[in-house]
């Protein structure tokens, strides 16, 4: 064999060997990262005795979300700064524990019915149904006294380019007095541009209602301060007043002229002392439904935008849903200690829960809740986080 030939099969053999090499370290580097994506860890035990697991998610970019199987609470959600720093914006708890006391309901998937229902009670096919009233012994709120929030859901991790927790519940036909087996299927993907998207889906074997959404407490400032210097964007122009009970009054009064108008970019701390406003009062600040702008029924739409100038984080929020709780933490009183002993303040957080109005099986013209057999629940909602400098 010629000297050239020799050179060139030697030279041959080298390449084939370091893309070989190149090759196994590249599938041990994505292998690790795979294996880094998604993390389980014991997170303590419920007073029956179950283990309760919480998951950790990590995207390509460093962000990390921490959800558990109890209640689908998101524990920890990190976002970055200006200066690409990502700290946790969402409030809870450090232990398991702190998630038994009187519920603020922190991070929870909540239902079978989020918001309120007036009484406790609602008419389907002609029967008449009765809820707890565990909202001062007058309403219904979020699903009743051991509502989705304190259940505890089968959970698969599923690894890919996009990590993606599935949690799934079977709510029993009348499980707090609601009608129907109920299959629930809550899927939590962190994308790769600093998303956490949730899909809500479900399936009834008999007439039942449903109005889900994630109750998570949001501060783009990390917990340094309040929110009441949080800018907030509402893509709504109108809005349902509440009575004493904060139960809808039916009415869609339009924001224009009001505090109510999010419609641009406007600090929370601006109008939410406003006592001039009976609404304001009536709420203790906001906590109220806003009806948004959607050119068509069900469609992924921008909803809201926070923004918090001091760190530059920006949060977007998108959903299906027909309506959005802006809801500004009036009932957080200091008396709960949270992650790294935090004392949780008044106005020391928003929540932004995507959902369907409050009350609307007692309100016809509101949009429908009902869910029957054969047909299926599907909804959407994204949050997004960005940073502006």
């Amino acid at each position: 064999m010629k000297l050239k030939s020799l050179i060139a099969l030697a030279a041959g053999m080298l390449f084939f060997q370091s893309c070989t090499s190149k090759k196994t370290e590249n599938n041990q580097n994505t292998d690790s990262l795979k294996m880094n994506k998604i993390e389980k860890i014991s997170f303590g035990s419920l007073p029956d005795g179950r283990g309760v697991d919480q998951y950790t998610l990590k995207n390509a970019k460093g962000m990390e979300v921490k959800i558990m199987n109890y209640g689908g609470v998101i524990t920890h959600l990190t976002a970055p700064d200006k200066d690409g720093k990502y700290e946790d914006v969402v409030l809870g708890f450090d232990s398991l524990a702190g998630y038994f006391t009187p519920p603020p309901y922190f991070g929870a998937i909540i239902g079978r019915y989020g918001n309120r229902i007036a009484k406790g009670k609602f008419t389907l096919d002609g029967k008449t149904y009765q809820l707890a009233t565990n909202n001062n012994n007058l309403n219904h709120l979020h699903g009743g006294i051991v509502g989705y929030d304190k259940v505890l859901w089968n959970a698969q991790a599923i690894d890919g380019q996009e990590p993606v927790l599935k949690l799934t519940y079977l709510s029993k036909d009348g499980e707090e007095g609601y009608p129907g087996n109920l299959n629930i299927t809550v899927i939590y993907t962190l994308t790769n541009d600093n998303s956490l998207k949730i899909d809500y889906t479900a399936n009834t074997d008999k007439t039942t209602i449903i109005n889900l959404t994630n109750h998570s407490y949001f501060n783009l400032s990390a917990s340094k301060k309040d929110v009441l210097d949080h800018e907030v964007t509402l893509n709504a122009d109108k809005y349902l007043p509440v009575d004493s009970g904060l139960i809808p009054t039916g009415e869609l009064r339009a924001v224009t002229g009001t505090v109510f108008d999010f419609r641009k970019p406007t600090v929370i701390g601006k109008g939410i002392n406003e006592v001039k406003d009976e609404q304001i009062k009536l709420g203790g600040g906001y906590d109220h439904a806003w009806v948004l702008i959607k050119k068509e029924a069900n469609e992924l739409s921008l909803a809201a935008t926070v923004l918090e100038k001091t760190s530059g984080r920006k949060m977007e929020v998108m959903t299906t849903e027909p309506a959005i709780q802006f809801y500004t933490g009036n009932f957080l009183d200091g008396s709960l200690l949270g992650k790294d002993d935090v004392k949780y303040t008044k106005r020391f957080a928003l929540c932004l829960e995507s959902e369907h109005y409050p009350d609307s099986p007692n309100h016809p013209t509101f949009p429908s809740v009902i869910l029957k057999p054969n047909e299926k629940y599907s909804t959407t909602t994204i949050y997004k986080f960005l940073v502006e400098k």
